[in-house]
């Protein structure tokens, strides 16, 4: 069962983006349905891992674009970027010691982070990137 499910509404108009935020999407649904059939750290852990190394990418895209256009909000919008990989990566140290688990409270908190991401802060830089003619 999907726990995050694309629609129109996330767009920023941009492919590249898109796509991407839609990848992002399915790393969290496949982490969630592995986490729901109860399957162990050895399986979850290169799902969180290929999660966080694709955040980081995904983010690096977001800022050289905001770095080349001089998008005027990119330094909050980095510190965002930051925060999440900060916490994806202290989540993957939790899981891998044995202190954490992947659970429905770490579904969640992805799930509403990158909704809020998507719907609050990316859509802010969508109609200035698109005014740079970045499609």
């Amino acid at each position: 069962m999907a726990l995050l499910t694309w629609q129109d509404k996330y767009s920023v108009g941009i492919k590249q983006i898109d796509d991407q935020h839609k990848q992002l999407f399915t790393m969290i649904n496949d982490l969630n349905d592995a986490m729901l059939v109860g399957k162990g750290k050895d399986a979850l852990m290169p799902i969180l891992n290929k999660l966080a190394s694709y955040c980081i990418s995904h983010f690096a895209v977001e800022e050289k674009l905001f770095d080349t256009h001089g998008y005027p909000e990119t330094a909050d919008h980095k510190e965002k970027h930051y925060k999440m990989n900060a916490k994806v990566k202290s989540l993957i140290g939790d899981v891998q010691s044995g202190k954490s688990t992947v659970s429905i409270e770490v579904m969640n908190f992805l799930k509403n982070w990158l909704d809020k991401h998507i719907m609050e802060t990316d859509q802010k830089y969508a109609p200035y990137l698109q005014s740079k003619g970045v499609k």
